[in-house]
């Protein structure tokens, strides 16, 4: 099927060229063919999938004006991170509205993670006010590198996405961004070296990472 010939092409793309290959995709949902599965697949050089994640947290809000939106009437939701070596480096995966989570991402610096991928479709909208700020802010409270892939321009209908691509360094330089919607020429690529001494020399200076109290809890409310 079409999902299929995706996978081919990713896979084949990675075996061709001798690189690792991560990617955001669409997937139809096999034990439910109406809905998809919004997931991130990790090739090795071999074309090889190693890494599949899907999207945990799913977008669902109906406003005060009636306006309704339910990701959940055509995704399928995960309900496991994922974290696993690329290019022998321990990294983590996660999707647009994920981003929004940041125990999400405690948890996978928590395993180890020293990069996290995000492919995504963030909109113009929340792009413009959001995109930056949560992607810098995910790099520098995990201590990690963020390279997020977003989509530029209309898709599906109704929704514009932001663009912005951008590669994070641990203290939440923006290393390398592509152009957003308000560029001439949206469409493009991005690409930077990770200097991991770099992230060691960070997570040394301030080892936020080794403070984690993870059982945090509220005394009982006194009535």
């Amino acid at each position: 099927g079409e999902d299929a010939a995706w996978t081919a092409l990713f896979s084949g793309f990675a075996r061709a060229e001798g690189i690792e290959v991560v990617v955001g995709l669409l997937e139809r949902d096999q034990a439910n063919p109406e809905k998809v599965a919004n997931v991130v697949l990790h090739f090795d050089r071999s074309g090889t999938l190693l890494h599949r994640y899907l999207k945990i947290h799913l977008f669902d809000v109906e406003l005060p004006d009636g306006t309704a939106y339910a990701e959940s009437d055509t995704n399928v939701p995960g309900c496991e991170p994922v974290v696993g070596q690329v290019a022998e480096v321990l990294c983590g995966f996660a999707v647009c509205y994920d981003l929004r989570f940041p125990e999400l991402f405690r948890a996978q610096s928590g395993q180890g993670a020293r990069v996290v991928f995000v492919p995504a479709a963030f909109t113009a909208l929340t792009g413009r006010d959001h995109w930056e700020v949560l992607l810098r802010a995910r790099a520098i409270e995990n201590q990690v590198f963020v390279a997020a892939a977003n989509q530029v321009g209309p898709y599906g209908g109704d929704k514009t996405s932001y663009g912005h691509s951008m590669i994070i360094d641990p203290w939440g330089e923006i290393l390398a961004q592509a152009p957003g919607l308000e560029a001439e020429e949206r469409e493009g690529f991005v690409s930077a070296t990770l200097d991991f001494e770099h992230q060691d020399r960070i997570r040394e200076q301030i080892p936020c990472l080794q403070h984690r109290r993870a059982a945090i809890t509220f005394p009982p409310r006194r009535h």
